[in-house]
């Protein structure tokens, strides 16, 4: 039935505006986020992106977290015990904790979760070779035997980033096998809403009514998640500068990521407030192909290290902005304690150019063999890099080809092990969060996992020993000295180049609070003041 504009204006007040006030209710009930890219993989265990990361944290939970010291807290777990040989600890999972699908999460989810992850990350898999079996004396308590005393159990369950130890259903992981799960049941703070979902446009989650939170204050994964929101919508805007335009109109709340070119003109709106996303900061880090020719020659990367000028990548993901990067001439971070320097006489010694940067080239054997360079093109950050990176090799003597592509294309594409003749690749620049590769055992950018390990498959047993070595000592200056030995490794066989430290900002409207720091945005805690 059609309604004249007579008829419509003789209805109560009360239906003429309803409509309008419950689309503003739900409005103010609901998160609008834009995320730095779009979101490719569901499933991060198998991704290392850190969108996937950031839409883990929505959906699942682990059992420990870390706290604002980066020290592991018990999250789903209530507590564990270990046996006086250290070779068994007991996890209490929580009372009442429940999986989306309304099912109770049981000491068997956790025990396939656990298995599946550790063939993934690559903290789990040491942590793997230390595990002897999982048993569940019940659905609440978790038993880890072990093969040897692994002390660092509850860091490797709690890692924060770069795959997490995410609990799933069991279910979902006997379908999955080693695949991609398809279904996204978790038990954290928001649901997936698959049917919304539109790639590139739209990822939606609503919340968890099941959830418990614990009780102590959140701090980045650890703690009270509490869910203030109705709803989160992740708003997929591949242009940064329209979405700091909606960002400032109010069309949007949060912006993951504000580009240093673009943060002038949010932090003068006064409607808008600016955030260190990370205390720690993110490393820029070129990955090198260690399959293929050229760079499966540790010379020629070694060149690369020694051209590469760290003032010309930070000063682009930085705008320009002195306290918004770092130089670290390091294969760790620099904002991580205890973290040397060791390669000051190394990077960047040949980027002057001249006579002595062609010399060295030529020492290297490089045969003219082409170089392919991945960029992703829609990532704010990362686009203007690829650029600087096949002028710097251009002028270093290399025949250099730029690709451009999105991310999604290039995460898919670097997983290609072929010569770049058969649709393989060279180098990518991409970004780490310096808590994701803080020491030994959890820095991939390094580890000499080989084809199990990040794309770019470095391999060195020697690697890999000395990272077995520094897990088991007990003594600080055992730990120092074999930290030490595994940093001038790296800086022998350049896995990577590290490109220095930059402080990316997070930006959202003045109204929201209660905004966590942490290597991702997290939803709980946020509400609208």
């Amino acid at each position: 039935m059609t309604l004249s504009r007579r008829h419509a204006l003789a209805l109560p007040a009360a239906m003429t505006l309803a409509a309008p006030a419950l689309a503003q209710d739900m409005r103010a009930r609901t998160l609008r986020f834009v995320p730095s890219t779009d979101l490719v993989s569901l499933d991060p265990v198998i991704s290392t992106a850190l969108v996937a990361v950031q839409h883990g944290f929505h959906v699942f939970d682990t059992l420990y977290g870390v706290d604002g010291q980066m020290r592991a807290q018990p999250q789903m777990a209530e507590g564990h015990q270990v046996s006086a040989d250290g070779l068994a600890w007991t996890i209490r999972l929580r009372e009442g904790l429940r999986f989306h699908d309304g099912e109770p999460v049981r000491a068997s989810d956790c025990a396939a979760s656990l298995a599946r992850w550790s063939r993934r990350d690559s903290f789990g898999r040491v942590y793997a070779t230390a595990v002897e079996a999982y048993e569940t004396p019940d659905d609440r308590t978790l038993v880890i035997r072990l093969k040897r005393p692994f002390p660092r159990l509850p860091d490797a369950l709690a890692k924060p980033h770069s795959q997490p130890a995410f609990i799933m259903p069991e279910r979902i992981i006997r379908a999955a096998g080693d695949a991609p799960i398809t279904e996204v049941v978790g038990s954290g703070p928001y649901r997936f809403l698959r049917d919304e979902w539109s790639s590139g446009h739209l990822i939606a989650y609503a919340r968890f009514d099941g959830y418990r939170p614990r009780g102590e204050a959140p701090e980045w994964t650890s703690g009270g998640k509490v869910a203030h929101f109705e709803r989160v919508e992740w708003r997929v805007i591949a242009d940064k500068s329209t979405a700091v335009s909606a960002l400032i109109q109010g069309e949007v709340d949060w912006m993951e990521t504000v580009p240093a070119d673009l943060q002038p003109l949010a932090a003068r709106n006064r409607r808008i407030r600016m955030q260190n996303a990370d205390p720690l900061g993110s490393v820029v880090v070129m990955r090198f192909n260690h399959l293929a020719a050229p760079f499966n020659n540790p010379a020629l990367r070694r060149f690369v290290l020694e051209v590469a000028r760290q003032a010309d990548y930070l000063a682009t993901v930085a705008a320009g902005d002195a306290e918004a990067m770092r130089p670290c001439a390091a294969m760790f971070p620099c904002t991580i304690p205890g973290v040397e320097e060791i390669g000051r006489g190394q990077f960047g010694r040949l980027s002057a150019g001249g006579p002595a940067m062609a010399e060295a080239l030529r020492a290297t054997g490089y045969a003219g063999e082409k170089i392919v360079i991945l960029n992703p093109a829609d990532n704010a950050t990362l686009a203007p890099l690829g650029p600087i990176t096949a002028e710097l090799l251009r002028r270093a003597g290399l025949n250099v080809e730029l690709l451009d592509m999105d991310f999604g294309t290039l995460l898919q594409r670097r997983n290609n092990r072929g010569p770049v003749e058969r649709g393989g690749w060279s180098i990518f620049v991409t970004t780490w969060p310096s808590i994701a590769i803080a020491n030994p055992v959890l820095n991939t950018t390094i580890r000499g996992e080989g084809a199990t390990g990040w794309p770019g498959w470095f391999e060195s047993a020697q690697m890999e020993q000395l990272t077995q070595d520094w897990l088991a000592a007990t003594d600080a200056a055992e730990q120092a000295r074999l930290m030490g030995a595994i940093h001038a490794l790296a800086l022998r066989e350049v896995p990577t180049v590290p490109l220095g430290i930059y402080f990316p900002k997070t930006g959202y409207r003045a109204e929201l609070t209660g905004v966590l720091g942490g290597s991702v945005r997290y939803p709980w805690n946020v509400r609208r003041g």
